[in-house]
C-alpha cells in the first residue's frame, strides 16, 4: 500500500467514561516549501454512527471536548492546530475552550458571511485566534473577512490568475496561502508558482518512479548494514567495517551515540566501542534510524518522521497482540521506502534482510505480520471503515490501537526519537 500512503497522521485515545470509549483524531500535515511541517488540520470520528451521520456540529463540539481533555498541544506538538469550524461554534463562543496560541479557526466558505458571524470572527481575532477561509472560492466580491484572514485554504487547481491577482489585492498582506489536494511533485511545482507557500496533500508519499529506476549503489551497501545487525549475535567487526566506508553515516551515527539523549558519559571514538557502550539492542535501533535517515536524505524530512511514528506505533502494539516487536518495528519503518528512494517496493524487498513474511507484507500481502501496519494506513487516511474491517476479522482491539498511536506520536515528537 505505499503507493497510497498519503500525509495524514491519525492521533487516538481513549479514555474510561468518554462518549464511544475510542476518539480518533486524523491529522494532517500542512507543509512549508523546505518540507518542514507548519501545523496540522485536525478531523474527528468519535464513533462509527457519527461518521454515517456526518454530523458536523457534534463532530466539531467533541473535537472542542478533546482539547479540554487532552489538549491541542500533544496533537500537535506545539504546532498550529487546523479546526473547520461550524457558524455556532464560532458566533456561540464554543471556541473560547481553545488555545489562542495553537487553533487556527477555520471558516468555510460554504457559510454565510452574516454579519453576526463576521463580528464574532473579528472579535476572535481581538482574543488572539487566527482565522482561516476554508475551500476558499473566489466571489463576485470580496469575502468580509478576507483582510482579517491569516489562512486561505483552497484547492490550488481552482485559483486562476485573475483571480489570483485580485486576491492578493484584496486579502491582508501577511495572509499564507495553502494549497490543498496537492498530490504530486507537478502539483506542488504548480502550485509554488501560484504563489502558494504551504501545502496540504498526498504528494510527498507518492514516489516520482522514473523508468527502470534501480536501488542506488549507495542504498545497497546500507541494507547490507541493516542485513548484518539482524544477525545473533551481530559481528562487530564486520559491521564497523561497513559503516566505515559511508563518511555521512559514520558522522551521523557517531554524533547519536555521543549525544546527551542516550545518556552516555564517556567518549565513543569507534563503531566498535558504541556497540560495547550501547549494547546490540540498542545500536541496532541507532544504526537503522542513521541508515533510513540517509536513504531520506533528498526528500522533505516529514517522511522520515512518519516512518518513526509507523515503527514505534507496530512495536508497541506488536506487544499487545502477540507479534515480534522488533520486526513490526522495522516492518513499520521499512514501510515508506519507495517514498524516500522513488523506487517501486518490489525493487526494494528482494535485497531486505527479513524473513520471507515480513517481506510480503511490505509487498503488500496481507497476512498476519501486516495487519498492525494495513490498520495504521487506513488510520492515516480516516478510513475509518477500513480500520473497523481489519479489527473485526483479525481480532484487534480499537482502543488498544489508539492508545499505541497516541503513544507512538507523542514518542516520536521527542528529541530522542530522531
Amino acid at each position: 500500500m505505499a503507493a497510497q500512503t498519503g500525509l495524514a497522521i491519525s492521533v487516538g485515545t481513549s479514555q474510561p467514561g468518554l462518549a464511544g470509549g475510542v476518539r480518533y483524531v486524523a491529522r494532517q500535515p500542512i507543509l512549508d516549501l523546505q518540507g518542514r511541517v507548519h501545523g496540522y488540520d485536525l478531523r474527528f470520528r468519535n464513533a462509527p454512527e457519527v461518521v454515517l451521520r456526518r454530523d458536523a456540529e457534534l463532530a466539531v463540539q467533541t473535537m472542542l471536548d478533546n482539547e479540554v481533555v487532552f489538549g491541542l498541544e500533544r496533537l500537535t506538538n506545539g504546532l498550529p492546530a487546523f479546526i473547520t469550524c461550524t457558524s455556532e461554534a464560532l458566533t456561540e463562543s464554543s471556541v473560547l475552550v481553545l488555545s489562542p496560541v495553537l487553533a487556527v479557526l477555520g471558516v468555510p466558505s460554504s457559510l454565510e458571511p452574516a454579519p453576526r458571524l463576521v463580528e464574532a470572527c473579528r472579535a476572535l481575532k481581538v482574543r488572539g485566534f487566527r482565522l482561516s477561509l476554508d475551500e476558499f472560492k473566489w466571489r463576485d466580491k470580496p469575502h468580509p473577512l478576507l483582510n482579517q484572514a491569516d489562512y486561505i485554504r483552497m484547492e490550488f487547481t481552482r485559483l486562476r490568475e485573475v483571480e489570483r491577482q485580485q486576491l492578493y489585492k484584496e486579502a491582508s498582506s501577511s495572509v499564507a496561502m495553502v494549497a490543498q489536494k496537492v498530490a504530486t511533485y507537478e502539483d506542488h511545482r504548480r502550485a509554488c508558482a501560484l504563489g502558494f507557500t504551504l501545502f496540504q496533500g498526498d504528494y510527498f508519499c507518492h514516489p516520482v518512479l522514473l523508468k527502470k529506476r534501480k536501488v542506488p549503489a549507495n542504498g545497497r551497501s546500507h541494507f547490507e548494514i541493516v542485513r548484518e545487525l539482524y544477525h545473533d549475535p551481530i559481528d562487530i567487526r564486520k559491521v564497523g567495517q561497513l559503516v566505515r566506508r559511508d563518511a555521512a553515516l559514520t558522522f551521523r551515527l557517531l554524533r547519536l551515540v555521543n549525544s546527551p539523549i542516550y545518556g552516555i558519559y564517556q567518549e565513543v571514538r569507534s563503531i566498535e566501542a558504541a556497540i560495547t557502550v550501547l549494547g546490540e539492542a540498542t545500536f541496532r535501533r541507532v544504526v537503522s534510524l542513521a541508515v533510513l535517515s540517509e536513504l531520506n536524505g533528498d526528500q522533505p524530512p516529514a517522511i522520515l518522521h512518519m516512518a518513526l511514528v509507523r515503527a514505534r506505533f507496530c512495536e508497541l502494539a506488536a506487544r499487545q497482540f502477540g507479534l515480534d516487536a522488533d520486526e513490526q518495528y522495522l516492518l513499520g519503518m521499512l514501510s515508506l521506502l519507495p517514498a524516500m528512494l522513488c523506487v517501486p517496493m518490489e525493487e526494494i524487498v528482494p535485497i531486505l534482510p527479513l524473513r520471507g513474511q515480513i517481506c510480503e507484507a511490505l509487498a503488500g500481502t496481507m497476512n498476519d505480520e501486516r495487519r498492525l501496519l494495513a490498520w495504521l494506513e487506513f488510520h492515516e487516511h480516516a478510513d475509518w471503515e477500513s480500520c473497523d474491517r481489519i479489527v473485526n476479522s483479525r481480532g484487534l482491539d480499537s482502543k488498544r490501537l489508539v492508545h499505541c498511536y497516541v503513544e507512538a506520536a507523542s514518542w516520536a515528537e521527542q528529541p530522542s526519537a530522531a
